[in-house]
């Protein structure tokens, strides 16, 4: 049995972990409150913008009107995949699922695969499957739309100019505190079964639309927005669930110390009477043979 020295040395030690976990879930909770009601803002803006997007295109392949590039297919068999990863560790299982949904992804693509990691858990992946890295972004934690121009620019010209046949986006959907799903989710080309999939009712009238001035300028000028909206909202959403989950993980990991602390300090009471139990009947012992 472990001496009374070794149990005060392990009680003490596990005392810091759980402070220091306690701190951490402390801040993720007040960065995940913040994340969380940029999510709830922005999810109406972002599915209408997909679901008027996704109506468009489906007229848009009745009609005689040419679309821009990023309503139309390429000859390219490459295909673009758009990794949002934490920074940091310490978010559960959160990672590992991310992950597990990009590299099925990039396994059952049919052509060569190029990968734009955002955040270096997903940089890390794509090094450690010896996938092909394009190029690799970092948001700060509370990022406006202006932070991803660059990533969503990059998208765009790649797309328009043919180097690439479709751009996935791999995320961790925010559900609630508790849950996050890990998605892929096709950005473009923009096809008509996109508004399927997006999972809310929102009542819209698919009936032929009105452009001012012309629909090739229209329809050009609003494709960029949607990438740029659809990218910006897929970056809050991988946010909120990063810090909803480190809340989660930091939050169990203080209570597994707890726990542990109080096995411990069970331990050191049980070794402490088996001390004193020991050291007295080495007295009576003593004192027996002395009478005798």
């Amino acid at each position: 049995m472990p001496s009374l020295k070794d149990i005060r040395d392990r009680i003490r030690s596990v005392g810091n972990t759980a402070k220091i976990t306690g701190a951490m879930q402390l801040i993720a909770a007040s960065k995940m409150q913040r994340a969380q009601e940029l999510v709830r803002d922005g999810r109406p803006y972002a599915d209408r913008m997909a679901i008027v997007v996704g109506h468009l295109a489906q007229q848009l392949t009745h009609s005689d009107t040419a679309p821009d590039a990023l309503f139309s297919t390429n000859d390219s068999s490459l295909k673009l995949v758009v990794l949002m990863t934490p920074d940091r560790g310490l978010a559960g299982a959160l990672v590992s699922n991310i992950t597990r949904v990009a590299g099925n992804e990039m396994r059952t693509a049919e052509g060569d695969v190029d990968a734009i990691a955002v955040g270096r858990k997903g940089e890390r992946f794509v090094a450690r499957i010896g996938g092909s890295l394009h190029a690799s972004f970092s948001v700060p934690d509370r990022p406006s739309i202006a932070d991803t121009y660059d990533l969503s620019s990059m998208i765009i010209d790649r797309y328009r100019r043919g180097e690439v046949g479709s751009v996935t986006l791999v995320y961790a959907q925010f559900v609630n505190t508790t849950v996050q799903r890990p998605v892929a989710r096709q950005l473009l080309p923009v096809v008509p079964g996109m508004v399927e999939e997006i999972d809310v009712a929102i009542p819209m009238n698919p009936s032929d639309y009105i452009y001012e001035p012309t629909a090739p300028e229209v329809i050009s000028a609003l494709a960029p927005r949607y990438v740029e909206t659809e990218v910006y909202h897929a970056v809050l959403e991988a946010q909120a669930s990063e810090h909803s989950a480190r809340m989660v993980a930091m939050q169990a990991a203080t209570d597994n110390a707890n726990e542990l602390i109080e096995e411990l300090t069970l331990d050191l009471n049980k070794a402490r009477q088996e001390s004193i139990t020991g050291e007295l009947l080495d007295i009576v012992g003593g004192v027996a043979a002395v009478e005798q």
